[in-house]
């Protein structure tokens, strides 16, 4: 089974707030060899040979340039063009990276500060959408990411706003779980403390 034309949405938009460092968490280095919590996830994207659409702050869109094709790169402005704050969250993250990726035939869900999921997890969660209309990556049964949406999700994941992301989505139409061997499945990293620890974990060496 192949994972078909799936897209992966690459949600890199959100101000980071809990982090409380001088720069976005998304940009903190993680190797000597100059890879940032979002270019390492960002690059395992990219190895699983699934399209990948990204959803961008305009801080971040510069750096996001330089992995993906114009067209592929969704950036979510802080105002409109009056001057009226854009309304912001997960929620509209992810229905502006679907409606990018329209053409797709499902789509996986995969947050920015995640640089630990593997390659070959997020292809066995699209391998999964040809069996299930809505599956997330689990390791040891617990959920994690990227959670996988097939077509039939489209309209409901363009409905999407505010911070909740798809949860209801997931708890509507019930979701279901394609075992892997990867922990990185459930490490974010939202905090400082989440840094450090990101920087012991044995899976954060380069593939």
């Amino acid at each position: 089974m192949t994972q078909g034309n799936r897209a992966i949405v690459l949600l890199a938009a959100g101000h980071g707030h809990r982090f409380k460092g001088h720069e976005h968490k998304l940009m903190q280095p993680i190797s000597d060899a100059g890879d940032t919590v979002l270019s390492r996830t960002l690059r395992h994207a990219l190895e699983s040979q699934l399209r990948v659409v990204v959803v961008a702050s305009q801080l971040i869109e510069p750096v996001v340039q330089r992995w993906v094709a114009r067209r592929d790169l969704v950036v979510l402005p802080a105002t409109d063009a009056r001057g009226h704050a854009v309304p912001q969250g997960m929620g509209h993250s992810i229905a502006a990276g679907v409606a990018a990726a329209g053409d797709a035939d499902g789509w996986l869900i995969l947050p920015g500060d995640m640089p630990l999921v593997q390659p070959t997890t997020m292809v066995a969660v699209a391998e999964g959408l040809a069996r299930y209309p809505v599956c997330f990556a689990e390791y040891r049964g617990r959920q994690g990411h990227p959670v996988g949406f097939g077509t039939e999700m489209f309209t409901e994941l363009l409905a999407l706003e505010g911070d909740e992301g798809a949860r209801r989505v997931v708890a509507r139409f019930g979701a279901q779980g394609i075992p892997v061997d990867d922990p990185g499945v459930l490490f974010d990293v939202d905090t400082q403390d989440d840094f450090s620890r990101l920087a012991a974990a044995p899976c954060s060496s380069p593939s």
